[in-house]
């Protein structure tokens, strides 16, 4: 006699080799799914999944950009002026964030000598997606949250996280600068402590 549980228990062996087995039948691939390449590494979400989640994003969902132009700036020494953040620097625009109506900003800055501590050594952040600099000449010495002071010579280049609090400390008489930031603009506050 079987026992019953949520399956049902043959009593004996010879039940178990008289009762038949059941096995799994495939169906023989359609031609469309025949056709597939396989899956690419890296990629964590099913096609089924995929498939949901594109007709469920609607195209106004997704940020739309304007379609970027090309921009390209030759030195000339005119381009340098004194309407950038720091009342101490010259900004050279490459016209990148023209170009990209707003994505992101690049420049080339040019520190006024002589370093002048008392208005340069101010403690700030910028709220930004991404910031580069990268030393085209001469030398700075910065002060970075969680690095400490740094010097920074000819050919350094370093990134400021969003919100990282730092500093100018002093600079050289031909120090020029190449900065990139996304977005192009963006609010800057300066700390008090």
């Amino acid at each position: 006699m079987a026992t019953k549980s949520r399956t049902t228990k043959p009593a004996s062996r010879a039940a178990t080799k008289a009762a038949p087995r059941k096995t799994a039948t495939r169906s023989k691939p359609s031609a469309k799914t025949a056709a597939k390449p396989p899956a690419k590494p890296g990629r964590s979400v099913a096609p089924t999944a995929r498939k949901a989640l594109a007709r469920n994003a609607s195209p106004s969902s997704a940020p739309r950009r304007r379609k970027q132009s090309v921009a390209i700036s030759h030195h000339r020494e005119e381009d340098f002026k004194a309407d950038g953040l720091r009342a101490y620097a010259h900004y050279r625009d490459l016209g990148i964030a023209a170009a990209t109506h707003g994505l992101a900003r690049a420049h080339v800055i040019r520190m006024l000598p002589p370093c002048n501590p008392q208005e340069v050594s101010k403690l700030h952040t910028h709220a930004v997606d991404f910031q580069m600099v990268y030393v085209l000449k001469g030398w700075v010495k910065s002060y970075l949250e969680g690095v400490g002071e740094t010097l920074m010579k000819e050919g350094s280049c370093w990134t400021q996280p969003p919100k990282i609090r730092h500093m100018i400390l002093d600079y050289s008489d031909d120090v020029e600068l190449l900065e990139v930031i996304l977005p192009a603009d963006f609010k800057t506050v300066e700390l008090t402590t």
